[in-house]
């Protein structure tokens, strides 16, 4: 696959000129459509009014949203005057937007009104009460220094803030001209987006993307699925995250497609938006497959016209691959592998893959993308069947983390490699297997134990939907091994049932000695489980239920 050489701006400006008339963005629960014609000229409005307002080349751009319709306007509008757009988890709440809006050197932030129990505007006015004394456009933060403007997404007037209309009304102010002079300088190579890491652990760090970075992921992406200009992908995974923001937008933005939106994430609205608008291609989790799979309604929808798809972010179960498969129609549906640190895509299957395939590993190398496995602790690398840490380099790789030069240099060595700290095996057939995380691993006793075997071992019992296992600390060997088991909807099972299960398949030291029943675990918006948040919970129900911890 030859790598493309476009900025974000060049690549939307192209089909502007070739496919004017085709629709690049719908929103059908509001009948709402933008040609790439009609959509450039929204973008370049939306510049204007930035460069009006004194956003600069460099300068940090936030954007605090669900999937609104200007969230593609904002992202385009800010990499065309060569701004970086950081994009804002829409589950964060005050002390973590805080932490961000300093590390990330915001200039200018985007934000709507809420999500779910969180209402920003009343955060940001209790993190930056200079908002309401002071002149749009001449914020004077004393805790955010670099913070000079913030904008809401639509059509509400806020004290202190612009709306997305006056600043496309401000742009008629500047000249096309200057525009023009901005964009010839700009480079495929340049940084366009920041994304922090989802803080499964510790701090989230500012992960560095270039326009070369994420376009030429997104085009190997949809070269994967087969996408052409036809391809109509439904769009219901977070824009804040690669998976939407690179695997969806950038992989139809470089084929010319269209992406049909849903604001967030909600079954029914995805099954109906398949139907009306006949899409390709649709994206998710597996729980969000789940979801919609399990919806009392889904034999009234025609899923006919779709061909393929992602199921990224969690292992899938071989049944729900094969309902996904069958069902829906997604006979082309694929797994993709990766992180934020490399753009995000390391591996994917391909479409012809058998579905135990598509389940069990998470295919091969990506165009253009080296992958290796490498042992933790002497970097020699593995054989085939042998694990150890997954390690990938290529044009896919992150410039870096922002303001941590530390950081940045233990994720990449000196040779270029990003160490990803997931633990896999590669088979003799080529495929890569996820084992677990590097930090995940348990050590019960001194003995290494790896979450992903023994979840992937009680996928055998029928009555789990899901499960993770997760450590809990012990006074004797220093962890133990705890199951969460969410169940499906009429099984029933106890935790006897699954040390039955257990004995005499599994090592001893592997079996977990606490069972949990749950009804959901705890996860990032991105839909990462947070294991160590599990952890807490077990603690927690261990408490509450008289069970001692030894």
């Amino acid at each position: 696959m030859q790598l493309l050489n476009y900025t974000l701006g060049e690549i939307l400006e192209k089909w502007a000129v070739e496919t004017p008339e085709k629709e690049v963005i719908v929103y059908p629960d509001r009948n709402l459509r933008f040609t790439y014609k009609q959509f450039n000229e929204r973008v370049d409005a939306m510049a204007k009014g930035l460069l009006y307002i004194g956003v600069q080349p460099g300068d940090k751009v936030g954007i605090w949203a669900r999937n609104v319709p200007d969230w593609t306007t904002i992202l385009f509008a800010t990499a065309k005057i060569g701004a970086i757009l950081v994009t804002i988890n829409t589950s964060y709440k005050l002390a973590e937007v805080e932490y961000l809006l300093k590390n990330a050197d915001i200039n200018t932030l985007f934000l709507v009104d809420g999500y779910r129990d969180s209402d920003y505007v009343q955060m940001i006015f209790e993190l930056v009460p200079e908002l309401k004394e002071q002149v749009r456009g001449e914020l004077r933060s004393k805790k955010f220094p670099e913070l000079k403007n913030v904008i809401f997404i639509g059509q509400q007037k806020h004290r202190g803030m612009f709306n997305t209309a006056e600043i496309i009304l401000l742009g008629q102010h500047i000249d096309d001209i200057e525009l023009e002079i901005i964009k010839e300088t700009l480079n495929c190579h340049d940084v366009v987006n920041m994304q922090y890491t989802s803080g499964t652990t510790g701090f989230p760090k500012g992960v560095m993307l270039s326009h070369h970075n994420i376009l030429n992921n997104g085009y190997a992406t949809g070269q994967c699925m087969k996408y052409t200009a036809d391809d109509r992908l439904l769009i219901c995974v977070p824009m804040f995250h690669c998976f939407g923001c690179v695997l969806a937008l950038c992989a139809i933005i470089t084929h010319g497609a269209t992406m049909v939106f849903t604001e967030d994430f909600d079954p029914l609205t995805v099954l109906a938006s398949v139907q009306k608008e006949k899409c390709t291609a649709l994206y998710g989790v597996p729980t969000m497959f789940i979801a919609e799979l399990n919806h009392p309604m889904f034999d009234m929808f025609d899923l006919s016209s779709l061909r393929t798809g992602i199921m990224a972010g969690a292992p899938c179960p071989i049944e729900t691959m094969n309902q996904v498969m069958t069902k829906m129609n997604m006979k082309d549906i694929i797994i993709v592998y990766g992180q934020t640190e490399s753009s995000p895509g390391i591996t994917a299957t391909r479409a012809h893959n058998s579905p135990e395939v598509r389940s069990t590993t998470v295919g091969f190398e990506y165009p253009n993308v080296e992958v290796k496995i490498v042992h933790p602790g002497t970097g020699k690398e593995c054989p085939e069947g042998v694990q150890g840490e997954i390690c990938c380099r290529g044009y896919n790789v992150m410039k870096g983390y922002y303001k941590n030069p530390e950081a940045t240099n233990n994720a990449i060595d000196s040779e270029g490699w990003l160490h990803t700290g997931d633990l896999g095996v590669k088979t003799e057939d080529g495929f890569y297997r996820i084992t677990g995380r590097i930090k995940d691993m348990i050590i019960r006793g001194g003995e290494n134990i790896y979450p992903r075997e023994i979840e992937n071992f009680l996928y055998g019992m029928p009555q789990i939907e899901a499960i993770e296992v997760a450590g809990i600390p012990s006074k004797k060997y220093g962890e133990e091994v705890a199951a969460f088991i969410k169940t499906k909807v009429g099984q029933s099972l106890t935790d006897v049932d699954v040390f039955d299960f257990c004995r005499g398949k599994i090592a001893r030291f592997k079996t977990p000695k606490y069972i949990f029943f749950v009804n959901e675990f705890p996860m990032t918006a991105s839909g990462k489980i947070q294991k160590y948040k599990l952890s807490q919970l077990g603690e927690k129900l261990c408490l509450e239920q008289g069970i001692e911890i030894v």
